[in-house]
């Protein structure tokens, strides 16, 4: 099971934390993520990309996977039953889909769109467990959502100029018995 998903800038600042298995309060984790990064960082470049971890807040048996890409760490917190390189082809698989979503992203990307890279990662995991690793399904899914956002961006932009109140829209389109 993942415990946890923590991107992280090379100074430690988080870009993106979600936790699967709680963790009490914000100083709570905001002492996991300073954990997270300090093992992680301080391995060199040549290291593989996976660790036993310690993080007291998710017990004994925790493995850090992560990936470095230009500024950022994308750690995978996971409990010793999941595999090593499918995590690793997890995170693949997520920073693919962002950068596809985004054009190129970047850490910029993953602070003033927060929303979105979380919807993103709901695509790819939800508490805790893989729900879907193709990456075609996961830009559908994508798509569509951006589609439905769109279509009622449009649908309040023309809204405005009918009389009608929201009640008596609901009403319209509701079933008669």
């Amino acid at each position: 099971m993942i415990k946890g998903v923590i991107v992280v800038n090379n100074h430690g600042k988080p870009r993106l934390a979600k936790f699967y298995q709680s963790v009490r309060n914000e100083e709570s984790q905001q002492r996991v993520i300073r954990r997270v990064f300090e093992q992680v960082s301080n391995r060199p470049d040549d290291f593989c990309n996976y660790l036993e971890g310690i993080v007291p807040e998710w017990g004994s048996n925790i493995k850090l996977i992560y990936r470095h890409y230009a500024t950022l760490y994308f750690v995978f917190a996971v409990d010793t039953q999941e595999s090593d390189l499918g995590i690793l082809d997890l995170i693949q698989v997520f920073v693919e889909a962002l950068d596809r979503c985004f054009e190129n992203v970047c850490e910029l990307d993953l602070i003033f769109h927060s929303e979105r890279v979380h919807y993103i990662l709901d695509e790819i995991v939800m508490g805790g467990m893989v729900l879907e690793t193709n990456i075609s399904s996961i830009l559908q899914a994508i798509n569509d959502q951006k589609k439905l956002h769109d279509n009622s961006l449009k649908e309040t932009s023309h809204s405005g100029d009918t009389s009608l109140s929201h009640r008596d829209k609901v009403n319209d389109y509701s079933y008669r018995w």
